[in-house]
C-alpha cells in the first residue's frame, strides 16, 4: 500500500490567496467615496447614453455601440466594486479582455444573422401565405 500524506501548504488559512502580496482580515479593500460615486456616476451616464442611443437609428452601428457601452459598465463593475482593480494586474486583464471577447463574439453572431433576415422574412410570408384558418364553428 502507497503511503498517504497530506499536502504541506506554506500558507495558513488567513492568507490571501490571488491577491498580491498583501493580506487582509476584515475589510476587503477600502475605497473612497469619491470613487465610489464617481464609478456610480459613470454608470449612470453610460446607462443614460445607452438609452438615448436607443433612440437614434444607428442601422449596422446599433450593434457595436451597444455591446461596446454594455462592456465599459460590465468593466467598471467587475474593476472596481468586485474589487479586480486592486489585485493582481494579470486578473483585471484577463477578466477585461474575457468580457470584450463576449461582446465581441455577440456582435459578429448578430450582425451574421442579418446576412439571413431576407430569407428568414420570405420564408414566414411564404407560410402565412400558405396556411388555412379554420372555418369558426356554427
Amino acid at each position: 500500500m502507497a503511503d498517504t500524506q497530506q499536502a504541506t501548504h506554506p500558507h495558513t488559512a488567513n492568507d490571501a490567496h490571488g491577491h498580491g502580496e498583501h493580506a487582509h482580515a476584515s475589510f476587503a479593500h477600502p475605497m473612497a467615496p469619491r470613487m465610489l460615486i464617481g464609478v456610480f456616476a459613470a454608470l449612470i451616464a453610460l446607462t443614460i447614453i445607452t438609452v438615448v442611443a436607443a433612440g437614434f437609428p444607428l442601422g449596422e452601428w446599433e450593434i457595436v455601440v451597444s455591446l461596446t457601452i454594455a462592456t465599459i459598465k460590465a468593466s467598471l463593475v467587475v474593476l472596481f466594486f468586485m474589487h479586480v482593480w486592486y489585485d493582481k494586474p494579470f486578473n483585471a486583464l484577463i477578466f477585461v479582455s474575457s468580457l470584450a471577447f463576449v461582446a465581441l463574439f455577440l456582435g459578429i453572431t448578430l450582425i451574421d444573422s442579418r446576412e439571413y433576415q431576407p430569407d428568414i422574412d420570405e420564408r414566414a410570408i411564404e407560410q402565412v401565405g400558405t396556411t388555412e384558418v379554420p372555418a369558426p364553428a356554427q
